[in-house]
Parts: C-alpha cells; structure tokens; sequence
C-alpha cells in the first residue's frame, strides 16, 4: 500500500482527524473520544492509504456468490483450492464477487462463532488461498463484531482477568430486568462464567452461550475491532459484511437493536475503510422489517453502501405460492435509494432460513399460519424468537428449492418454478445474490440436521465436487435443469447497462400471475416478465409500452406489438438500445 497519512499529509490526517471524533464524540464521553480518535488514527497510518484506489461503485456486471468455504469438497484436496476450481471452470462468466462465508477458525454456528478473526480455518486452506480468488474476482469479508467465540483467546484472557481485557465482556447482575431486550433467538439472554479469581459473572450473549457479545463502551475492545476491520481491507476484502451490526449496542431499558450508536458505528467503518481503500463497500446485515432496515443507508452517504433486501425472500415464496404478484409488485415499487451510492443486495437464499417477519405486515395471520404449515408439510423447520415469552415464527429452515415446491410438482416443472423465482432477484433494483445451494438445486439435507441437531444444517450440505460435476455433465438430471438456465440468466444480465444496480426502474400490472419490471436508462430499455404460476398467461402489454425494435436477449424469441404469451414459469427479457 502507499504511504499513510503523516506529518507530510496532514492534511489529510486532519481531515480524518475531525470526520472520526465527530463520530466518536457522539459514542464516547470527550476524553474517551479523543483517544479512541487517536488510536484510530494510529491504525489508518500503519495500515496505509492506497493512492492508486479510485473510488468506484457497482455495475451491472456484479453479481455475488455466496457459500462456505467447504461447500465444495474433494479427497486429498483443501476446500478453498476445490472451490477456486470449480469458480474458474464454471462460474467465473457468472459472478463477479464471491462471499465466502466466515472462514476462520471457530467453535460453532458454523463459522459466526469466531476463535481468531486474523486466521484462516486450517482446515479450508490459509490466507494465499484466500488471495488467489483476488485475480478473478472480488471478496467479501464477513465482519462478525457483534460477538466472539467463548474459546477464542480473549475470552480467556477476560476470564483470566488480564490487563486490557477486563472489559471485553458485557456483565450483568442476573436480576436485572432484561425483558425489553429484542431476542431474535428463545435462548437465555444471559450465560454464567468462572473467572480466575473464581467469581461466577453472567455476561450477554444475544445469540448462543457460545457466542460472547463484545463491550463496545470499551475502547480496548474498539480499536481491537477496528484493527479487525482494517486488516480484512488490507487482505483484499472489496466488501465488508457487518454481520449483526444492529445488535452491537446494549443499553438496558432499551430494546437493545437499532439503537443510534449502531448506527454511529456503520458510520465509522465507511469512514475508516474509505481512509485506506476508495473501493472497499460496506453491507449492513441486518434481518429486520424493510423500514427499519433501510435507515441503515443513513442519508445516502454516510451509513452502508449497500443493505440486504431481507423481505425479498419472504415475498418471493409467498408470490409463487399463491401465483399472485400483488403483493411484490406493491413492495418492489418501494424500492428506491437515497443516493447513487447506495443499493440492495437482492436474494432469496444464503446460509441462514428465510427470515419471515417481513412478511407479516403483508399478509394476515391465517395466510401467515398456512404458509408455516406448508413449511412443515415441505420438511422444512421453523425457528422462534421470544417477544415477551411469547415464541413468534422468526425463521423458515428450508431449501428454497423444497420451500418453493408445491404438492403435485414433478423435478422438471420444479426446477422451472425456481429458476423463475431466482430471476426477480436479478431483475429489480440492486446487486442479485445466489447461495451455490440455489445455483446447484440442492434440496433439503436431513442427514445434517440429525447430524448437528441444528434446523440450520437443512440448507448447509457439504457436497461432493466430483459427484456434483457428474451431475451437472447429464443434461436431464435436477441440477443441470436448474444450473445452467441460470448461468444464462446471470450471463444475460451482466451485458446490459440498463441492469445497472441503479438504473430506473417501473413494475408493470400486466397480470396477477407476471412479474413484469422495466429498468431503464439512457442507452437501454429493458422489459422483463416473469410467469409466477403452473399455467399459460396471455396478456396486453401497456398501453405506453414502446414496442418498436424491441429484441428478445432472454427466452422466446418473438413479440407481438401488443400482446404476449407466458408458458408455465417462463422467464423472458426484451431490449432495445439507443
């Protein structure tokens, strides 16, 4: 990297200087805030600023991939080298970043329980193996700064009672009165621990007694975190994704989420990482109501780059369930950003179920309850928080291949119902996702569940590399059917501008049972409709429509100036340029 700011760049330290203990002034009580300035000041300087970085935003030839760093596995073989494989074979024509999930070392949730942030798991490959995706494409770092794993080194050296660790943890009087705290999981708020001294301390774990929530009132715990941060962007993370940022702040008597100083601290990291890398994109995950989810772009400026569209999935499954688009087209028209340099993350699956509270201010109770019985009738799980001890549906563990399906579906008309669910993703506002379950069809893994007794496991199945390439090489097997007609899709996509994450955009009421979208911009229209049911849609295109010069860049290969013929599922793109 370059130089860093220093006496021969005060300027730019100054600016730095003033721009971050805004930040900090607001967090932290002056004195306080002036040395965790300074310290932060200290990173920037050693980790250097990159001259050569223009800044730059998304195009429409980003498309993301999210998996594990072991989804792909192969005999005598690292997963991160099995991976990096099968990108450069087969998927690198399709996606331009790969999210690859926490990839350090770790004693459960599947890597968001984190032993050492600055390591990579050994047994998935090390850092150059990690580097090597770099010259193809662009990484997406997981940030897990919520919370630390109870077997990482800082836990123990907190539990040890060593200087500069004292305040790592959040402890709490276990009679204190909790119950406004916001508990996205039916688990204790609190878990006890032995310190050296043989003390017994309750401290705050949101998610899992194994997951320690971090003391972000301590400055040790600051400018450890930050360091964090700072060495991902040094490592080649082009993304950071800040996983749980909406819990990071506790103040009892207080819900405990969405509160302002978890704003205050999305508003830093973009600060610091801007500092060192123009490029470096922040996400906000944050698995929330849309209204509350998209005040995490701030004023359009100063909070995420990007967030995820966590009612997309929901409203997807809930569209082709009922074969009815009213309810996503009335949300998609919603789907403006405060500025050109934010957008949405669109996707329907990742690692995680499908979160369904966004659902609920769409639909009434009775449609809600049926759609977790058809859940459960799939094999599929649900997940419960707790709202004043009362258990509420929070998530649907499920692949979205086996949540999709309906009773009387054969593999082939399954596979179409999918692959058409998959391309409203791609088509509206944003940047599209695909979890490699999504893009492979993998179905619900039971063995996993039984295995790990978490519902989770259901959609995280480590899948053999040479069977899943035998696979995909017999055109008439389910993964082909689903493989292949979305490579096109992505392929499709990433060659025209009007698919730009911000290009404008209008939903069209054609017909209940099409999704229809226009994205725009002043080289390119792009109409693109989606059949959401089992049956032939024939419908009138729009009055305004300009039909002239149209052509087909996507399914049939033919339109009638006024009218249009939808097969079950049929995904079809129409273009013109100017």
């Amino acid at each position: 990297m370059g130089k860093g700011p220093n006496e021969n760049t005060f300027g730019f330290s100054n600016i730095y200087h003033k721009k971050i203990f805004s930040v900090m002034s607001s967090i932290y009580p002056d004195q306080q805030a002036l040395e965790a300035t300074e310290e932060i000041l200290n990173l920037i300087r050693n980790y250097g600023y990159d001259k050569s970085m223009e800044e730059s935003f998304l195009s429409e030839k980003d498309v993301l991939l999210i998996t594990y760093g072991d989804s792909l596995k192969r005999d005598n073989e690292k997963p991160l080298k099995t991976l990096y494989d099968f990108y450069i074979k087969d998927l690198k024509d399709a996606f331009s970043f790969i999210h690859i999930l926490p990839f350090f070392p770790y004693s459960s949730d599947d890597g968001f329980s984190v032993i050492d942030y600055k390591k990579v798991n050994p047994e998935l490959g090390d850092w150059p193996d990690i580097e090597h995706f770099n010259s193809h494409c662009k990484l997406m770092f997981d940030f897990v700064l919520n919370h630390i794993s109870s077997k990482s080194r800082w836990f123990k050296r907190y539990l040890n009672q060593e200087n500069g660790f004292a305040d790592l943890a959040i402890e709490v009087d276990p009679n204190e009165d909790v119950s406004m705290v916001f508990r996205p999981r039916a688990l204790p708020l609190l878990t006890p621990f032995k310190k050296k001294d043989g003390s017994e301390v309750y401290v705050w774990t949101t998610f899992s007694s194994d997951q320690i929530d971090l003391n972000y009132k301590s400055i040790d715990v600051l400018i450890r975190m930050m360091d964090v941060l700072l060495f991902y962007v040094k490592k080649g993370a082009s993304m950071i994704r800040l996983d749980a940022i909406a819990y990071l702040w506790k103040e009892i008597g207080t819900s405990c989420i969405h509160l302002k100083q978890a704003h205050l601290f999305v508003k830093l990291m973009r600060i610091i990482t801007e500092a060192v890398k123009k490029e470096c994109i922040i996400l906000t995950e944050t698995n929330v109501p849309h209204k509350d989810n998209i005040l995490y772009f701030g004023n359009g400026n100063d909070e995420a780059h990007m967030i995820y569209n966590f009612t997309l999935p929901p409203v997807v499954l809930y569209t082709f369930l009922t074969e009815n688009t009213d309810i996503l087209n009335k949300w998609a028209q919603t789907l403006v950003t405060p500025s050109e340099k934010t957008t949405f993350l669109n996707f329907t699956a990742s690692h995680d179920g499908i979160g369904v509270l966004p659902l609920k201010e769409f639909i009434s109770e009775s449609e809600f309850n049926n759609l977790i019985e058809h859940i459960k009738r799939n094999g599929g799980y649900v997940s419960y928080k707790t709202d004043k001890d009362k258990k509420i549906p929070y998530e649907l563990n499920i692949s979205y291949v086996d949540a999709i399906r309906s009773e009387n579906d054969t593999p082939e008309k399954l596979a179409k119902k999918f692959v058409a669910s998959q391309s409203i993703s791609v088509v509206l506002p944003g940047v599209p996702a695909l979890y490699i379950h999504s893009i492979l069809g993998s179905r619900n893994f039971y063995k996993g569940v039984k295995l790990t007794g978490k519902p989770r496991s259901i959609n995280r199945e480590k899948l053999n590399m040479d069977k899943v390439a035998c696979e995909l090489s017999d055109k008439n097997s389910f993964r082909s059917r689903i493989f292949y007609p979305l490579k096109e899709i992505l392929d499709t996509r990433r060659k025209h501008s009007a698919f730009h994450p911000n290009a404008e955009f209008e939903i069209l009421w054609v017909h209940p049972g099409v999704f229809a979208i226009k994205r725009f911009n002043k080289k390119q229209t792009i109409y693109a409709f989606t059949n959401v049911s089992e049956k032939q849609v024939d419908f009138d295109l729009p009055s305004n429509t300009d039909k002239e010069n149209f052509i087909c860049i996507l399914g049939q290969n033919n339109i009638n100036r006024s009218k249009l013929s939808l097969m079950p599922y049929e995904v079809c793109w129409f273009s013109k340029v100017y």
